[in-house]
C-alpha cells in the first residue's frame, strides 16, 4: 500500500488566480469548491491571523469533496502563548473548534517563530499537553532547532518537524519524525528541474507508505495551484512505473 500525496497551497481565496486557476467571474464559497476539484489539501492561512469559528470550519468542510484534507495554520498569537507561557488554557482556545472539519482535518501547522531560540523544557511543555488525537505539524524556525536531541522529543510524541524552502535556504533535510511529511515550498519560482527533484525525493516516503503534504506559497498570479498540480502528476508517473504499487492519485491530474 502506498502513501497519497497532498499538494496544495497556503490559502485559496483569490481572485487574481483567475482565469489562470479559478474561472472567470469566481467569487465566495465558489473558490474553494473549485479548489477541491483540483486540489487535494489547502494550508488555511487565514486562521493564522484571526481564530476561526465552529460555524466557519464547518462550511469550509462541506464544500470539499471526500478525501479532501485541511492543514489548519494555528492563530499565531494564541500559539505563541502555548509555547510560552500557557499551554493548556491555549491550547483549548486554539483546538476548540477542530472538530467541525472532521475527517476533513489532516493536520494542524503549529510555527515558533524565528525569535523563539531551542528551548526544550518549553517544547517539552506543549509537547505534553498536546491531545493525542490531533496531528501537529511543527514548524521551529530558529536555527538553534536543528538537533538530534529535538528531533528524537518529536519522535517520542509523534509530532511532525517541517521541512521548509525558501530561496535563501533550498532543499531542506527531510526528516521523518511523525506519521507524515510536511513541507513549506516558499520559493519564488518552481521550474521543471525543481519540481523534478522534489518528485524524486518525496517518491520513496510514498512508496514505504507514508503521507506527504507538499505546500505552495501563494503568488499573485496563480502560479502555485499549477506547480502542485505538476509535482502530483510527476509523482503519479511515478507510481505508475512497472513494479511500483500505485499511488493515490485522486485530485492528481490536470482537467482536460
Amino acid at each position: 500500500m502506498s502513501g497519497r500525496l497532498f499538494a496544495g497551497t497556503s490559502g485559496f481565496s483569490y481572485p487574481a488566480w483567475a482565469p489562470a486557476f479559478y474561472p472567470a467571474g469566481t467569487r465566495d464559497d465558489g473558490f474553494l469548491r473549485h479548489y477541491g476539484t483540483r486540489l487535494a489539501t489547502c494550508e488555511l492561512s487565514s486562521t493564522c491571523r484571526q481564530l476561526p469559528d465552529s460555524a466557519l470550519l464547518a462550511r469550509w468542510r462541506g464544500l470539499v469533496p471526500p478525501g479532501f484534507r485541511f492543514a489548519l495554520k494555528l492563530h499565531a498569537a494564541t500559539s505563541l502563548r502555548a509555547y510560552a507561557t500557557d499551554p493548556a488554557g491555549a491550547l483549548e482556545r486554539l483546538l476548540e473548534p477542530l472538530p467541525a472539519l472532521g475527517s476533513s482535518l489532516g493536520t494542524t501547522l503549529f510555527r515558533v517563530p524565528a525569535g523563539q531560540a531551542r528551548d526544550d523544557a518549553r517544547l517539552d511543555r506543549l509537547l505534553s499537553a498536546w491531545p493525542p488525537t490531533i496531528p501537529v505539524a511543527l514548524e521551529l524556525q530558529d536555527p538553534s532547532w536543528a538537533d538530534d536531541a529535538v528531533h528524537a522529543r518529536l519522535r517520542a510524541a509523534g509530532a511532525v518537524l517541517v521541512a521548509t524552502e525558501t530561496d535563501d535556504a533550498p532543499d531542506p533535510p527531510l526528516l521523518l519524525t511523525g506519521p507524515f511529511l510536511y513541507v513549506r515550498l516558499r520559493r519564488t519560482a518552481y521550474d521543471d528541474r525543481t519540481l523534478d527533484a522534489w518528485a524524486a525525493r518525496l517518491e520513496p516516503f510514498l512508496a514505504a507508505s507514508r503521507d506527504a503534504y507538499a505546500i505552495f506559497r501563494h503568488d499573485e498570479h496563480g502560479a502555485a495551484p499549477g506547480w502542485a498540480l505538476a509535482l502530483a502528476d510527476r509523482l503519479a508517473a511515478f507510481a505508475a512505473r512497472p513494479g511500483r504499487a500505485p499511488v493515490d492519485a485522486r485530485h492528481s491530474r490536470r482537467s482536460r
